[in-house]
């Protein structure tokens, strides 16, 4: 049995074991890989696969064993790849990052930037996605580390940290009749067209949760994951616009918009980075997370990831 093998059966599960597929994915050929899962099979004197054919129909009981054991092996390899380049070159490589479009435009530009000067050698890769896509590109090591508010948490492959706490804000055009208003309520909220994030994104679940509770039926006039276009559209005068509070800058350029905190309506957010569970952390990746939050120093990264505390209770 070789790493070929257990590659081709790792991606041939993560391609929903379409072997066209698969074998495109490894630029090999379809009949290549075919040929190197039933070889591994007759070794290991079981099957890996059911088929109909020469489809693969299903996974079998003891092929959930086998991957079971791909994964940890192909992690490792992962692993001894990363410690060779951590010590043939400890101040160069590159960081895969994935994060939403908040995280990467209103949170991450400094940490980035600091990391560069403190290792100019190293490339910053970004891969921006949903906060589920953002957890599988770290399953599947595209990424290093994740940054998110939503769902890093429902993936028992991950390690997530918390990263910092923020609050969601009502921003709205300053003549707006909820602007004189010493305090705005849910259902002051739940009469006006609200201008908000895609469901998934940027804490939309604490929204959503606040009205349910309240029995009050939302008016969503406008969803984007974008926070500088949704405070476009409150310009426009479509409605009242909830962003986060990363999102409104005192540099000027919201000087036209009412910024009002919402924390006592919607809760804190708590937005955690997610590492792979068991994965070999380069020296950089250390510092980077650590820009991110002074809680977030190497000793209790070391600590979660090998498992002498729970990431719940950092």
């Amino acid at each position: 049995m070789n790493l070929h093998q257990f590659r081709f059966v790792q991606e041939a599960v993560r391609r929903n074991l379409n072997l066209t597929e698969t074998a495109r994915a490894l630029h090999t050929s379809q009949p290549g890989v075919s040929k190197a899962i039933i070889e591994l099979e007759e070794e290991l004197g079981v099957e890996i696969f059911a088929r109909h054919g020469k489809r693969l129909k299903r996974v079998t009981e003891p092929g959930d064993h086998v991957l079971k054991s791909i994964d940890v092996i192909m992690r490792e390899v992962g692993n001894l790849r990363r410690i060779g380049e951590q010590f043939s070159a400890q101040d160069s490589g590159t960081l895969s990052i994935a994060t939403t479009h908040t995280q990467a435009r209103y949170v991450l530009p400094q940490p980035v930037a600091k990391l560069r000067e403190a290792f100019p050698k190293v490339n910053v890769s970004l891969h921006q996605g949903s906060p589920d896509q953002v957890a599988k590109m770290v399953i599947d090591e595209v990424a290093e580390i994740g940054i998110a508010t939503e769902s890093l948490t429902h993936y028992s492959e991950l390690v997530t940290l918390p990263c910092y706490e923020w609050q969601h804000m009502l921003v709205l055009p300053v003549a707006h009749p909820l602007a004189g208003k010493d305090n705005i309520t849910l259902e002051d909220l739940a009469a006006e067209p609200l201008i908000t994030y895609h469901p998934s994104f940027t804490g939309r679940t604490k929204i959503d949760e606040a009205f349910a509770a309240k029995r009050l039926e939302p008016r969503i006039a406008l969803e984007a994951i974008d926070s500088d276009v949704i405070k476009t559209y409150v310009r426009l005068g479509l409605g009242v616009g909830i962003v986060a509070e990363m999102a409104i800058k005192d540099d000027g350029t919201n000087s036209d918009l009412l910024a009002i905190p919402a924390g006592p309506l919607f809760g804190v957010n708590i937005a955690r980075v997610a590492f792979k569970r068991s994965a070999y952390l380069r020296n950089f990746v250390y510092t980077f997370a650590n820009l991110l939050s002074d809680r977030l120093d190497r000793s209790v990264i070391e600590k979660v990831m090998s498992g002498h505390v729970s990431d719940y209770e950092v």
